[in-house]
């Protein structure tokens, strides 16, 4: 995991990272004039990262190309990214990250890009770790300290909920994320609290006991809230994330090949909101956030639900099971139904909810929709084009909601084949009356390659985007 350091002035001799503006920047490096030159020539490499090894000093140089400025500043990431494998192929643990460009905002982007393409989660490996990049001085004069420790909280953020995600469920199941998410949150200083078992059936939430069915293990129901003094939002923002640990699809167990073997996955949508919460927090930002998780593995074991089940849920409504495979939805719409109690500003539903999103889009995007004003939804897309977590809002027409009539109940747990995602979010709409927006992150929450600095395995997909969406609430 990478650190970074203010430092007032370059050091002499050291391994070199740049954000230069321009070939003529590169004089600033201490380098002949030859290397100098071959440095310049690479700079027109489609990835913009320019190498020299000079007696054992390296040196990496990225320029940025004229562009919009989203793609400016994930150009930069990816060429942070590049650097983080260089360091690490040269078997460096320090170097020095140099802003020879005026724009603070660029060299913070390149260094976001280092840390999260550094990487690496090993927490089960024998033998002794590789040399990897681990501290970083940035030279910029206009980064301050204090930015430089938002960009270490962020970064270390999104690494924790990485971790998370890539935790086998053997390690980690509802009793143990929420324990998880206990220590993030005193870390952060977010208030917490778990519900266990006999709490949630005191409140009656049949979706989540009825996933739970299968399991050896008890659900769990953990509620984080963040709220400062000075928040700008009299009504909170409330996120709510998927916390399935591990899905088998229960009874209607998953038929696809390879469909099951990075499920433990399932809970990216958990670790994701309460990654955002904490990361609102360290960064002080003034918004009244809650983050509601709720948590159990779905197996076909014991007394597992069934298609055909009826459940009554924590809203009072019944849903007929047609699908035990559509379990998160019914975890969620307890979570919401819960959240009314909060009266809140947005409510953001954030899940792996859907095989139709990843169809739909692949790993390169978030599938939206919802309830929520434009207003809203400008300022998550926004955000999302920002960090380059970028959102496809999908229509959310009333036609839909007919998918989900069902003869014997309130409505089904499961549309027809078509527009699964949509229809997925139109059954989490009916349980809550809030403006709502739902984010199925399918797709890019957990990666079979590597991308740039999203590794192979959990991204932390979503977390940037919300904690960007909140850094925008805060100045609205």
């Amino acid at each position: 995991m990478i650190t970074f350091e203010k430092a007032t002035r370059t050091a002499a001799g050291a391994d070199t990272l740049a954000l230069v503006a321009g070939k003529t920047r590169l004089r600033e490096l201490e380098l002949e004039r030859a290397d100098q030159h071959y440095l310049g020539e690479q700079l027109a490499n489609e990835d913009g990262l320019a190498a020299v090894d000079v007696s054992g000093r390296l040196v990496l140089a990225h320029n940025p190309a004229k562009a919009p400025r989203a793609e400016v500043l994930e150009n930069a990431r990816r060429a942070g990214a590049l650097m983080a494998e260089r360091l690490a192929a040269a078997k460096r643990s320090e170097a020095q990250l140099v802003g020879l460009h005026e724009d603070a905002e660029l060299l913070l982007a390149v260094a976001e890009g280092l840390a999260l393409g550094a990487y690496g989660f090993r927490k089960y490996k024998t033998g002794k770790a590789p040399v990897a990049p681990e501290r970083i001085r940035l030279v910029h004069p206009d980064i301050d300290r204090r930015a430089v420790e938002r960009l270490n909280d962020l970064v270390t953020t999104v690494c924790t909920v990485r971790d998370l995600v890539n935790e086998p469920a053997s390690s980690l199941n509802a009793v143990q994320l929420a324990s998880e998410l206990r220590t993030l949150c005193r870390n952060a200083q977010v208030k917490f609290q778990v519900l266990d078992k006999a709490q949630i059936e005191a409140l009656g939430m049949g979706g989540l006991l009825a996933v739970n069915k299968g399991s050896v293990d008890p659900p769990t129901f953990s509620i984080l809230e963040y709220k400062p003094k000075k928040a700008v939002n009299t009504k909170p923002i409330v996120l709510v994330g998927k916390g399935v640990v591990y899905d088998t699809g229960g009874l209607s167990l998953k038929p696809t090949p390879n469909s099951m073997d990075y499920m433990k996955c399932d809970m990216a949508g958990g670790a994701c909101v309460a990654g955002a919460i904490a990361a609102a927090a360290l960064l002080e930002l003034p918004v009244h956030v809650v983050a509601l998780v709720p948590a159990t593995d779905n197996r076909p074991g014991g007394n597992a639900f069934a298609p055909g089940d009826v459940v009554r849920m924590h809203s009072g409504l019944t849903v007929e099971v047609m699908n035990s495979d559509a379990e998160g939805r019914m975890l969620l719409a307890d979570a919401l139904s819960y959240a009314e109690r909060y009266q809140a500003e947005t409510i953001i539903t954030v899940a792996t909810l859907t095989g139709a999103a990843a169809r739909a889009i692949g790993t390169q995007g978030i599938v939206a929709m919802g309830t929520a004003d434009e207003r809203t939804f400008d300022r998550l897309k926004a955000a999302g084009d920002h960090v380059h977590e970028r959102i496809a809002q999908f229509p959310f027409w009333k036609e839909y909601d007919r998918e989900l009539d069902s003869d014997i109940a309130d409505l089904k747990n499961l549309g027809s084949d078509s527009a699964g995602m949509i229809t997925a979010g139109k059954f989490l709409a009916r349980f809550t009356t809030r403006p709502f927006i739902h984010l199925d992150i399918a797709g890019p929450a957990f990666l079979t390659r590597r991308d740039g600095y999203r590794p192979k395995g959990g991204t932390g997909s979503g977390t940037r985007l919300l904690v960007d969406f909140l850094q925008r609430r805060a100045k609205a």
